[in-house]
């Protein structure tokens, strides 16, 4: 496998982003990978990993680069602890601090940059988004319609609002089969926000699967969150391959 972490120009400065290819046999379907809210770290780039285990060309962006933040540190475990509200506050602060004009922004510069690399298909690509980056994995499909052919949305935060820019209503303009994951128990995604958001895609004409994931909580496809469930983690990812192989395989 190939791993390497660069700094890719945009109109807001330098994105630091981690890229993982196979060695051989390309060029790869890209998947644009957008983090979760507490920021890169080694558990997203093992996650990262096991995408392109599979012949996938995988980009894995910084968004929180116009922050200077790189690296936030290990999430403390105990949900009432001096250090993890700390680190929430900050997460908090730089999610606030970034929204979907902005990574759509990020979006064209990562693209202008793997589509001048070999190792990188031109052809359909795919995204998967995380927690608050559900909404952006969204967004870049609705931004290219004519490339994005495959979409998830894990545990995603705020795609349904009343907003122009709300991902419910970008889903239309989009041409992606959309894939999205809700948890059962999820302090910032309501259960009783899941049925109008497919109904809403329905009604639309969307090509969406939205599936909820009993008894589990937000995070839980996350190997180091105190909410990891490993059967609905492998589920989770069954469902991705699935996706990706219907849509980004010739």
């Amino acid at each position: 496998m190939i791993e390497r972490q660069i700094e890719i120009p945009s109109q807001d400065g330098r994105i630091t982003t981690f890229i993982t290819h196979p060695e051989r046999g390309g060029p790869h379907p890209v998947l644009l990978f957008y983090m979760d809210a507490p920021g890169i770290r080694e558990e997203l780039r093992d996650m990262a990993r096991r995408l392109a285990a599979v012949g996938y060309y995988v980009v894995l962006p910084n968004l929180y680069h116009r922050s200077n933040v790189l690296e936030l540190g290990p999430i403390p475990q105990d949900p009432a602890s001096d250090e993890r509200k700390q680190l929430f506050e900050r997460v908090f602060a730089l999610m606030a601090s970034i929204d979907i004009a902005k990574v759509m922004a990020d979006t064209d510069a990562l693209l202008a940059f793997v589509d001048a690399d070999p190792a990188a298909s031109k052809g359909p690509l795919g995204t998967v988004g995380y927690c608050m980056s559900g909404r952006y994995a969204i967004s870049a499909a609705a931004r290219y319609p004519d490339r994005v052919a495959a979409a998830a949305s894990i545990y995603g935060t705020q795609l349904m609002t009343d907003q122009p820019d709300s991902p419910h209503l970008a889903a239309r303009r989009a041409r992606a089969e959309f894939y999205i994951a809700c948890a059962e128990i999820d302090h910032y995604v309501p259960l009783e926000t899941v049925a109008p958001l497919r109904a809403s895609l329905q009604e639309a004409g969307v090509a969406a699967e939205v599936e909820l994931y009993p008894a589990v909580e937000h995070g839980f496809a996350f190997p180091q969150r105190a909410a990891f469930n490993k059967e609905a983690a492998e589920r989770h990812w069954e469902r991705l391959f699935a996706l990706y192989r219907r849509r980004l395989t010739p």
